[in-house]
């Protein structure tokens, strides 16, 4: 790549897609996405038309190039989200790409019955408090959109240089039960054991203690000119979105 590579693309799914972008990155080189996977989560977020396979490779000859912030965790680099909690165990089960929502419910009802025993996780919030008994923790590259009805689950930008923390604690084990959210530049997140975790939708073992940080302007990628360049949280900002 440094004997003369101008650009890395990958065809594939979101966890695939992070392993070539981190070499990417650490060459200085651009990045094309071609989503190629179940659902493209990047691919959204960053403005590649999911729809338009063909057109996503003309980024190699015509791409017009945005700089993005990446994620990592114990140095791993993710481009979408780390999930721990229901989420890192439901990613563990050999159900769960055929049956998504299902298994997740599954684990939710393990994880959240009222004798069930939650994943021992501990972390601080933006205020200092301390959660020990945590059932969801979602940490993000730049926050979702979680007050935007038409674009839920999308993130407005990419060059925000801040994670999104997302927490749910255990039901009965704490006065703040009903979820918190907040950004931070990075997050440590303790626990007694190694960690289930879904990087990326990829199902990955973490040693404690987990360590978060956001790295601004990390990642240079190729984007066709005719995709929108935006994600649809961020388009609804713009004149005559959306579309009538």
């Amino acid at each position: 790549m440094t004997a003369g590579a101008n650009a890395l693309g990958m065809a594939g799914g979101d966890g695939s897609l992070a392993v070539v972008a981190a070499a990417a990155a650490a060459h200085g080189i651009p990045f094309v996405c071609v989503p190629a996977g179940t659902h493209n989560h990047f691919a959204l977020d960053v403005g590649v038309d999911r729809h338009d396979l063909t057109g996503a490779l003309d980024a190699f000859t015509g791409g017009v190039e945005r700089q993005i912030d990446t994620a990592e965790v114990n140095g791993r680099m993710f481009l979408n989200n780390v999930s721990l909690g229901i989420y890192g165990e439901a990613v563990r089960s050999p159900a769960y790409r055929d049956a998504k929502v299902r298994t997740l419910l599954e684990i939710a009802a393990e994880v959240m019955g009222p004798s069930a025993k939650a994943p021992e996780l501990r972390l601080a919030d933006d205020q200092g408090r301390e959660h020990h008994h945590l059932a969801v923790v979602l940490v993000s590259n730049n926050p979702y959109a979680l007050d935007r009805p038409l674009a839920r689950g999308t993130r407005p930008t990419l060059g925000g240089g801040q994670l999104g923390i997302v927490v749910l604690d255990a039901p009965g084990d704490s006065p703040l039960a009903s979820g918190q959210a907040w950004t931070a530049p990075s997050l440590e997140v303790n626990a007694p054991a190694p960690v289930h975790a879904g990087v990326d939708g990829e199902a990955v073992d973490l040693s404690p203690p987990l360590r978060f940080a956001i790295r601004p302007a990390a990642l240079r990628v190729w984007i066709c000119s005719r995709h929108p360049g935006a994600s649809p949280s961020a388009r609804l900002h713009l004149p005559g979105y959306p579309p009538a």
